[in-house]
């Protein structure tokens, strides 16, 4: 293997163990090295395109997909992917075409069950698609799926009807007959027919509620009203923020149950994603509802009714921020000011809708007079907007220039700079194509000195009072590189007194804290500023900041609590689980092990009340079951292991897991119904070789095994593997006999004489001394 080769290969591993571990950001980064070391190689191009469609980076997952499709044209998998992504962003039309392509690909390699999965979705999106439902009905009759085949053939014969081609309907339903004369449909089609009625039509199955409103989103992003005359330019950041709400709600009805029909007591299919107040994981057929009707009416500029519906999804628990941001537009628009700012100061933490909301925050506050706070509304939507357009990795450093300047705000006392100051950044930001706006403005600023931070462009509208903030902060910390820790300190307190709300110098004084061994102080220090951060709305420096305690003392529960609140708030399910997680195995590191289970317990609720992915499930069940066999709490164990029965019925270690714990409990019986049950599952799936692979396995752990030994034997026996067959047979009248179970083990020496051995006569005098 080249160095080329290693290196692909080891970013592939890594790549993969970040995917098991749902660290999607992290499992990108090496797919996506993994495909610069070998660009033609698909499989790592699928990988780094599900690390992005896992991240709803839509665009990203199509470009990726769409060039693995080039390099292996044969191959269905991203093409299926691609239809995906399609429906995902409510392209119906594309999605259709592509599943039809992806399952002609299945199709081509005798794939048939994914090939009809592929046609299924193109009819559940497209009712009326003859064509899919014409190799849906040949496909379920070959197979032999005789319902399935005859449906099919009605629909193909409904379709066919509503053109006028009338004699081939005849032949599609005499089709449906001739598979089943006695089906009552297919006769009552063929009487339809032949009479010249109508047959009904295929129509829309439940469950694609989502697709459908996400491609009424996409005919508005594609022609806002508002945005009619202004070309390309792109929609202003309230209009921008309106279609981001929008879809982000559309998102959300995709993961509803196929059924549609929840009841509102029971969970067990809930798909929202978003975070559900007090209440709302009980109500989701009611959420579903509501959000539909909601979507729909703002779609057709019916703001009223949508404020309504919304309204009703959010009272009946769904906690989301795009739903605020969505229902203080509406307001906004109705005019109903107090209730637009109570929706919108709920929607200001999510970066989505921070720049739009504290817009129309200002706009309410300069209205009302409130001069001061308007401005500061103002300068953290500038914030917010210039950090969108520098370079990633410069923009916390450029949030951070923005503090002197808030401090410069607040002590500002003539009114007429703050007017002047709140007019230049509405007139700046509320243009059409803000991003290009920004960016020229941004060209005005004076060129910086290499690794000197970014120059906020709040320096081209205000003068900052409070520039000299930045030097002393630059002095602080050349003394505590040079190790006068303490002179430092006493330049920070010295500066407090002239920025008391300056945020990152209180976090410079935190990190000299802990350098001075004063961690508890320090972390009371990080705890404040972390609170202050988020009471600012600034979520993702609020939530760095918890991470920075849980680092620092990873038993802090207090913090590591915040710390997956915040993350669930934020929508970041995978990574608020992943802490519950790391709490767990600091715990478990420590013989900790009742908390430990607590911890997996809790991220278990998490994982299943959010519907994150069920690879989080089934890895947190594995723990606790972990957990319960070393603390030999058997029954406990037994009801973990058939939770992860059910959730990963394939799971050998599982399926094993739960024979033993039978037989240890003393329920020889129910461990015998649990091997034959995977048995038949296995077989059910043509897994033919797993059987043989598993049984043996199962043998070798537990020679003792009777019935195991036995369902070996027969599996031997039924596939003509006579000497293996014998062999364990004659093991398990071994095992009978020294048990004292006589009757038993002359039915082993039986099933042995049965198989017509070379030393017959040894079995018959053993048989006889037995009997």
């Amino acid at each position: 293997m080249t160095g080329q080769e290693n290196v692909f290969q080891d970013e592939m591993n890594k790549g993969h163990s970040a995917a098991w571990d749902q660290r999607w950001d992290i499992a990108t980064e090496h797919y996506r090295k993994a495909v610069e070391e070998m660009p033609d190689r698909a499989s790592a191009i699928n990988n780094l395109g599900l690390a992005y469609f896992q991240q709803q980076k839509f665009e990203k997952a199509q470009a990726c997909y769409t060039r693995a499709a080039k390099l292996n044209p044969d191959d269905p998998l991203p093409i299926e992917k691609l239809a995906e992504i399609f429906e995902r962003i409510g392209k119906i039309t594309v999605a259709a075409e592509q599943s039809m392509v992806a399952a002609d690909l299945y199709l081509n390699i005798k794939d048939a069950d994914k090939a009809i999965e592929n046609w299924a979705r193109i009819t559940r999106l497209v009712p009326e698609h003859l064509k899919a439902h014409s190799r849906l009905a040949v496909v379920h009759e070959r197979l032999g799926r005789k319902e399935q085949a005859i449906r099919e053939y009605i629909f193909v014969a409904a379709l066919l009807q509503d053109i006028g081609q009338i004699g081939e309907a005849v032949k599609a339903v005499e089709k449906a007959v001739a598979i089943d004369s006695e089906n009552l449909e297919a006769k009552q089609a063929l009487e339809l027919v032949q009479s010249n009625k109508t047959l009904p039509k295929p129509v829309r199955q439940r469950g694609v509620t989502g697709p459908l409103r996400m491609a009424a989103v996409r005919e508005m992003e594609e022609m806002p009203p508002e945005l009619a005359d202004l070309g390309k330019e792109g929609p202003d950041p309230i209009a921008e923020a309106r279609q981001k709400a929008l879809t982000a709600l559309a998102g959300l009805l995709f993961d509803f149950s196929a059924d549609d029909n929840l009841s509102e007591d029971s969970t067990a299919q809930s798909g929202l994603r978003g975070v559900f107040g007090k209440g709302g994981d009980n109500n989701l057929g009611k959420i579903s509802k509501h959000l539909g009707t909601a979507i729909d009416s703002q779609t057709r500029a019916k703001n009223d009714e949508a404020a309504k519906e919304l309204k009703k999804a959010i009272d009946a628990g769904l906690d989301f921020p795009a739903a605020y941001f969505s229902l203080g537009l509406l307001y906004h628009k109705l005019e109903r000011q107090e209730s637009a700012q109570r929706n919108l100061q709920k929607s200001v933490t999510h970066p989505d809708f921070s720049l739009a909301a504290r817009i129309l925050l200002g706009d309410y506050l300069q209205e009302s007079n409130n001069i001061r706070e308007a401005a500061l509304e103002f300068l953290e939507a500038l914030k917010e907007a210039d950090a969108a357009v520098v370079p990633p990795e410069q923009a916390d450093e450029l949030r951070d220039q923005y503090e002197p300047l808030i401090e410069s705000i607040n002590q500002e006392e003539d009114e007429k700079v703050l007017n002047q100051f709140n007019t230049n950044v509405v007139e700046l930001l509320m243009k059409p194509g803000w991003r290009t706006h920004i960016s020229n403005a941004r060209q005005q600023l004076p060129s910086n000195v290499a690794g000197a931070p970014p120059t906020p462009l709040a320096e081209i509208l205000t003068e900052a009072k409070n520039t000299e903030i930045v030097g002393a902060l630059a002095n602080i910390n050349q003394m505590a590189r040079d190790g006068f820790l303490r002179s430092a300190m006493e330049e920070a307190f010295t500066l407090i007194s002239t920025a008391p709300t300056y945020l990152p110098l209180h976090i410079h004084m935190g990190e000299l804290l802990l350098r001075q061994d004063r961690t508890k102080e320090a972390i009371m220090k990080f705890n404040v500023i972390a609170s202050t951060y988020s009471s600012r709305g600034e979520a993702k420096r609020a939530t760095d900041l918890l991470r920075r305690i849980v680092e620092i003392s990873p038993l802090d529960q207090v913090a590591r609590n915040k710390l997956i609140k915040r993350l669930t708030e934020l929508g970041q399910i995978d990574q608020a689980i992943h802490e519950y997680i790391k709490l767990a195995d600091v715990h478990y590191r420590l013989a900790r092990l009742k908390e430990a289970r607590s911890t997996y317990e809790s991220a278990l609720r998490v994982a299943q009340q959010t519907n994150a992915d069920t690879s989080w499930s089934i890895r947190i069940l594995k723990h606790m079951a972990d957990i319960d066999l070393q603390r030999l709490d058997w029954r406990q164990a037994l009801r973990v292991y058939e939770q992860l029965r059910t959730l990963a019925p394939d799971d050998e270690d599982t399926r094993m897991r739960l024979i033993d714990i039978n037989v240890r409990l003393g329920q020889e019986n129910q461990g015998v119904v649990e091997l034959d049950n995977f048995l038949s599952y296995l077989i059910g799936k043509a897994l033919e070789d797993q059987v043989q692979t598993f049984l043996e396995k199962l043998v070798g752990e537990n020679e003792d095994m009777i019935f195991a030994r036995k369902r070996l034997a027969e599996f031997f026996q039924q596939n003509s593997q006579l000497e293996k067959s014998i062999t364990q047979w004659d093991k398990v009248a071994e095992l009978l006999i020294a048990d004292g179970n006589k009757e038993e083990a002359k039915e082993a020496i039986r099933a042995i004489l049965l198989l017509k051995p070379p030393n017959a006569e040894q079995y018959r005098v053993a048989l006889q001394k037995l009997g």
